[in-house]
């Protein structure tokens, strides 16, 4: 199995070497966000170049190993669910249930081999992108411009082209639209652009000021049968004694099972610790939940607890890593080896403390990280099956058209409950669903005074539903021909808790590929796209953009875009609001009135529909 993924990876990455020195729109990192984004923007018709650091598409998903869907919107639309339904559709096949993680069957996973594979394919075809695997961009060209408004003129900087360092050597490639989706925002300082990290602002970055931990994760799996010798390493790597330390207060051979009842009562057994981030097996017969009576049943898990990094460790004294770790390369892989270190600590103690024939997948990756170069042999063939990358939850984020913070996300989420009514982003690109959660780097001394953010927050404006996320947070306000994605969008870094996970950074790189095609074929900046052309590609491309929920209106009814914008714009009232987690009633089939026509700047017709009537008014946006 391991020789043929080897072949067909060859194969792959022999076929990405693109000639061409010319892009409508350049993407800078093939992870959730990228590569939603480039095939959002292929299905529109341009021409789109992934620049992609590892050998895999997926980023965190994938290449970080955190192939567990944090997916609490109960609601999938989009390239995020064309994704899902594939990984559904993979392991229906083979007799398996996706249901895996959290200790709840609802909660869906995949391994991230297989996510990296789905994700490959529907990156070919036709309409696709092309693919530079190993390479990053290092550095971007701009043109000075100068912008005339009435009477006003200002002065910017609009990207006009990229270097990219390949294996074969450096490319330099002109592009339209460039867009970050790299895991650091690496490449929005290369454009001049200015951005936050941690609580400062560029150029002024506090180097000291501290961003949320980073996890080098591991997919593990029985060995009913032994444990090869190749993957039991005999001696414990430096540091084993307080890595053993650590892990003793999350999991033990006599620790306790999760009831369902949180906070999780710390440390849990071994049983309850894989069904917390379990994975289906597709090198195992039959199938399993994470349903309580099917934990003992799972024989694949992702190691993602108790191992964050610096974790308890601390970075000098405090919680967190330093700002310094985005800014400096040195350091940063001096924290990325220590946070490599940390997880393999882990893979010791689970076979040496904890007595269990578990070790690394050995059909998941099979290329040494840079981070594990110098490790002793016996631990290389281990860190070979290791992800190629850690997993990265804070990133710069672009100085946007607007920042949305947490009190924003939170008023937002109340749409529609508690008798709150229509609180609804008339902008809004994207829904997610996730807490304010910051691993570490969550005291009052971390936040953005200058953005209002206080400690308290991450409670008390925690989203009470689902949220929207607004397009300008995606546009630079001082750069034009670049847009932001994945975890680089302007955002204090409360909210940024709540949009970097998979399933949002999907969603809004969906938006980014929209809006980046849309500003290429208008030949416009990004700025200059009205916004409800962004959302009308997105509804044709199965996004739901509204939080309200209409019973007469259901996903697959002719209006449901049209009633969608209508929410949005707040276009006409429904008959009945949407309140809580009980749909509303549009009356979509009700006769329009007269004034309700004249809102809507349409020509009163006998016998319309509010239906026909808001589509109608739509179509003329």
């Amino acid at each position: 199995m391991r020789k043929l993924f080897a072949l067909v990876l060859v194969f792959v990455l022999a076929s990405c070497s693109y000639a061409r020195d010319d892009y409508d729109v350049v993407i800078a990192g093939g992870g959730t966000g990228g590569v939603s984004a480039a095939i959002q923007a292929s299905r529109m018709g341009v021409d789109v170049l992934i620049v992609e650091p590892t050998n895999m598409l997926g980023g965190q998903a994938t290449a970080a190993g955190v192939a567990n869907m944090d997916d609490l919107s109960g609601q999938q639309s989009g390239i995020y669910r064309e994704f899902m339904s594939r990984v559904e559709e993979y392991y229906a096949v083979r007799g398996k249930s996706i249901g895996t993680s959290y200790w709840d069957p609802q909660n869906l996973a995949f391994e991230p081999s297989v996510g990296a594979k789905i994700l490959a394919d529907m990156t070919r075809g036709e309409d696709a992108p092309d693919i530079l695997y190993r390479s990053e961009i290092i550095a971007v060209g701009t043109d000075e411009v100068i912008s005339v408004n009435g009477e006003s003129i200002s002065e910017g900087r609009r990207v006009s082209s990229v270097i990219i360092q390949t294996p074969d050597g450096k490319r330099n490639v002109t592009c339209r639209v460039l867009i970050d989706a790299t895991e650091y925002g690496d490449v929005i300082p290369l454009t001049g652009a200015k951005y936050r990290a941690a609580n400062s602002i560029s150029p002024n970055i506090k180097h000291d000021a501290m961003i949320q931990d980073i996890t080098w994760t591991a997919v593990i799996r029985k060995y009913p049968g032994g444990i090869p010798e190749r993957l039991r390493p005999r001696m414990p790597l430096p540091g084993y004694d307080f890595a053993r330390w650590n892990y003793e207060r999350y999991v033990t051979k006599n620790g306790t099972s999760f009831t369902g009842t949180y906070p999780v009562k710390l440390p849990v057994n071994f049983v309850t610790h894989n069904a917390y981030r379990g994975l289906p097996d597709s090198f195992t017969t039959g199938s399993y939940t994470s349903d309580p009576e099917n934990w003992p049943l799972i024989t694949k898990t992702s190691v993602n607890w108790g191992n964050d990094y610096p974790g308890q460790y601390k970075w000098n004294e405090k919680y967190g890593l330093p700002a310094a770790y985005l800014e400096n390369k040195t350091l940063r892989a001096r924290a990325e080896r220590d946070a490599l270190i940390k997880t393999l600590h882990f893979i010791y103690y689970m076979q040496n403390e904890l007595g269990e024939l578990w070790s690394v997948d050995e059909d998941e990756y099979n290329e040494l990280p840079e981070a594990a170069k110098d490790l002793p042999d016996e631990w290389k063939e281990i860190a070979r099956h290791m992800p190629p990358v850690p997993y990265v939850r804070e990133s710069r984020r672009i100085i946007g058209e607007h920042v949305f913070t947490s009190a924003e996300l939170y008023r937002n989420s109340l749409s529609y409950r508690n008798n709150n009514g229509n609180n609804e982003l008339t902008n809004a690109i994207a829904i997610g669903r996730y807490p304010l959660d910051l691993h570490h780097a969550g005291f009052d001394a971390d936040m953005e005074k200058d953005l209002g953010e206080k400690a308290e927050y991450a409670n008390t404006h925690a989203p009470a539903g689902n949220f929207q996320v607004p397009l300008d947070i995606l546009i630079p306000k001082d750069t034009d021909g670049f847009i932001a994605a994945e975890k680089n969008l302007s955002m204090s870094r409360l909210a940024a808790g709540a949009l970097r996970l998979q399933p949002i950074t999907m969603m809004t790189g969906q938006a980014a590929g929209a809006l980046a095609a849309l500003a290429v074929t208008g030949n416009v900046q990004p700025r200059e796209v009205s916004v409800i052309r962004v959302q009308k590609a997105l509804l044709d491309s199965g996004v739901t953009l509204s939080l309200a929920n209409y019973s007469d209106v259901p996903e697959g009814h002719k209006y449901f875009g049209a009633v969608q914008l209508a929410s949005l714009h707040r276009l006409l009232e429904p008959v009945k609001l949407p309140a809580d987690d009980e749909p509303g009633i549009f009356g979509v089939d009700e006769a329009v009135s007269v004034s309700e026509a004249e809102k809507l700047k349409i020509t009163f017709r006998e016998g319309m529909t509010r239906g026909e009537a808001v589509n109608m008014a739509v179509s003329k946006m």
